[in-house]
């Protein structure tokens, strides 16, 4: 039986739940478990793929197809290993399979209400989603004391009775405020987490105090008394530079040990903390730093900033970076500003490398192709990711084919020259505006071309071995295998993950080659029709673009291969 670790949060959001369960998952790994995560988000949404990134933040894409959370992509990068969709758990998935399963007579007759069946199903999933690991960690999303929490809460209060106390533990992490005008570290709205969680019948074993500051003694003898634990099992965890720093944080306080005795278990292994070290000190004091400009359109809020838009592009290029004992410098661009005066792209000159990640839309589009162009044509490496590629296509069409009226079907449906159109099965789904779960979502190969930078860059990484491993498990599953596509034997194949619904339109594939424009891989799908997958320009230092988002596959200690490289190109 799994031992399951739940995670709630305080009075507060935004306190640092995700990276706080992936780090201690990331522990456990260390003391020689097999652990996963799940994350429950208490909204009506069936999943993330139709919420606005800069109100929810960016949509991460699983490689069996889920639009979820992006906390699944901070436990994939801390843990090193893919987590499927189901692990993702929603109010709106719940609900949905109760009504349908009466809908179909399933429950021959009941009466369906909120207990038992709300809470069953979420146990079930809960359950699914363990699979044969030694830990299960269950964070629950939002606050304490959210009337959306309580179904979740509940669900869980009845695993621990099924499962017995002693294989499941709760962990809450909280803020401690210190307002300006007294500088005074308070634990009252910790308290009140204490209390509310109380409610339904939680106590937590654990306490992970976030705050500007370590704790003190002072605030952890109160907080020891209010919550009626031992002082060893409250836990500081201050704010820091880089949250790849909070695992060996929380070790210094013992906590791996503090968790497995809490279970009455013991460590496999002695942990080895050395070379995350040695990133995470090459994040910290790299010996030399870049600056990148990320051309995007998901940027501001109001009068805030969000890079929780991209925050995998971020992570990604922090990856490539201590691999390489290089910082890297992130601005992040407003692409409308390239829009109005395309002379105003000449500011894109003070940065070592130009990124255009993906998006949807028109807003902000011709600001993206100026970008691309200022790129192209002044020899500054630039990566283009799934929008990124198709509107590099767009540029080159336009500025070296000389199709002056190329564009997107997206964005101009009556351009006479669309070099990227909708996918055929894409437009019934359009027309009928069905538009949750339905692009182009997951894992999909590739097959890369001889000789190419591409081919080389995931070669120098060693992803063609692993990627060939992750090709044989999907061939075994009927459900996954559409995946692969047609497979060319001796051919060199990846895998990335997509979540687009637009193309290279193949019918401008000789017109742009011949014009010097190298498809360095592509997907074939079962008709046959060869989908355009990455392109470079062999005479740029680094012009690469993939119509994939390698963003998610990206880890500290096993960079992307393209974020990799682009990064060594612009410290050249």
């Amino acid at each position: 039986m799994p031992k399951y670790i739940v995670v709630a949060g305080g009075v507060m959001s935004g306190v640092g739940k995700g990276v706080t369960t992936a780090s201690i998952g990331k522990i456990l790994q260390e003391h020689g478990y097999n652990v996963t995560a799940i994350k429950i988000d208490p909204y009506l949404n069936y999943d993330a793929g139709t919420l606005r990134p800069t109100e929810h933040g960016e949509v991460w894409v699983t490689d069996d197809g889920g639009e979820i959370d992006q906390d699944l992509g901070t436990y994939e990068r801390f843990l090193n290993k893919d987590i499927p969709k189901r692990n993702n758990i929603t109010t709106g998935q719940v609900y949905k399979t109760v009504i349908d399963r009466e809908r179909q007579g399933e429950y021959l007759g009941q009466t369906v209400q909120f207990i038992p069946h709300i809470p069953d199903e979420i146990k079930k999933r809960i359950k699914a989603a363990s699979n044969s690991n030694d830990f299960v960690l269950v964070e629950v999303g939002g606050t304490i004391g959210d009337y959306e929490n309580i179904p979740f809460l509940f669900a869980l209060k009845s695993l621990e009775r099924e499962v017995g106390k002693q294989n499941l533990s709760y962990v809450l992490v909280t803020y401690l405020p210190i307002p300006s005008h007294i500088e005074e570290m308070k634990t009252k709205p910790t308290q009140q987490a204490i209390r509310l969680l109380s409610e339904s019948g939680i106590f937590p074993d654990f306490i992970i105090c976030r705050a500007k500051k370590a704790l003190d003694v002072v605030r952890k003898k109160k907080i020891e008394t209010y919550a009626n634990i031992i002082s060893d099992h409250v836990i500081s965890e201050p704010d820091i530079e880089t949250v790849y720093q909070i695992p060996l944080d929380l070790e210094k306080e013992k906590l791996g040990e503090k968790i497995l005795k809490e279970f009455g278990m013991k460590p496999k292994k002695q942990p080895e903390w050395h070379e995350w070290k040695k990133l995470v000190e090459n994040i910290l004091n790299p010996k030399k730093t870049i600056k990148v400009a990320i051309v995007g359109k998901y940027i501001d809020i109001g009068d805030y900033n969000l890079a929780d838009s991209y925050i995998s592009i971020n992570q990604s290029l922090l990856h490539a970076g201590a691999s390489l004992n290089t910082g890297v410098e992130i601005e992040w661009l407003d692409s409308k500003i390239f829009e109005e005066n395309r002379k105003s792209a000449s500011e894109l000159k003070k940065y070592d490398g130009i990124i255009v990640p993906g998006g949807f839309g028109a807003s902000g589009v011709e600001g993206k192709i100026n970008a691309v162009n200022y790129a192209r044509t002044n020899k500054i490496p630039y990566l283009g990711l799934c929008y990124g590629l198709q509107l590099a296509v767009v540029e080159f069409a336009r500025n070296v084919c000389n199709l002056k009226d190329a564009h997107t079907t997206e964005v101009n449906p009556k351009t006479s020259a669309p070099v990227i159109d909708v996918q055929p099965a894409q437009r019934e789904i359009l027309e009928k505006h069905m538009f949750g779960g339905t692009m182009r979502l997951g894992a999909y190969a590739a097959v890369l071309r001889d000789k190419s930078k591409v081919l080389k860059l995931y070669g120098e990484a060693g992803r063609l071995s692993e990627d060939e491993k992750r090709i044989q498990e999907i061939m075994k599953d009927k459900s996954q295998a559409f995946r692969l596509g047609i497979l060319e034997k001796g051919k060199k194949i990846v895998l990335e993950r997509h979540r687009h619904r637009y193309e290279v339109n193949p019918s401008f594939v000789d017109l742009l080659e011949k014009n010097g424009l190298v498809f360095s891989g592509c997907y074939m799908r079962a008709d046959k029709t060869k989908l355009m997958e990455y392109i470079e320009l062999p005479n740029h230092p680094y012009f690469i673009s993939t119509q994939a988002h390698p963003e998610f596959k990206s880890r500290l200690g096993n960079p992307s291969p393209l974020f990799y490289g682009f990064v060594k190109n612009c410290i050249k």
